[in-house]
């Protein structure tokens, strides 16, 4: 079964508004992160699109990546709880709530306005070349997989 795509307005729409559920407060179900944190670790994989932050990985990891991890993120089976994930995804210190939530919502509607072609053939910081359906289970999939985790 196909994963809701994140392309378009009403699903963005309907994830940016479970994202608006969450309070300062809301407790994890499951894992080590807070609230404020999974809304950071949550933009990270938008901030490999939309910003210069992340050193992309060398040619040998990049080929583990897509040898060995791309089909797990990429296909539509959800995530198991307390999965491992990338270092740069890992978030230590504390986070502002309100400025991660605010960054994240602008991330989701700036991908949905782009759309679904702007991303079929485009390079991904880690898996190479990817088609729009890949590009959108691994968002949607990713966000779908942390609002369970906070009970949204």
């Amino acid at each position: 079964m196909a994963l809701p795509n994140i392309f378009q307005a009403e699903v963005s729409e309907a994830v940016i508004s479970r994202i608006e559920k969450l309070t300062p407060q809301t407790p994890a179900q499951w894992g080590k992160m807070s609230v404020a944190q999974m809304l950071a670790h949550c933009s990270v994989t938008y901030e490999m699109i939309y910003e210069n932050k992340h050193p992309k990985p060398g040619a040998f990891m990049r080929w583990i990546l897509k040898t060995f991890i791309k089909k797990s993120v990429v296909n539509e089976v959800p995530y198991k709880h307390n999965s491992s994930t990338a270092p740069q995804f890992v978030m230590k210190e504390d986070k502002n709530f309100e400025a991660e939530k605010t960054r994240l919502i602008a991330f989701i509607r700036q991908t949905q306005q782009l759309g679904q072609t702007h991303f079929d053939g485009k390079e991904s910081h880690s898996f190479g070349v990817m088609s729009g359906s890949e590009w959108n289970n691994l968002m949607y999939k990713h966000l779908d997989h942390h609002l369970h985790q906070f009970g949204v």
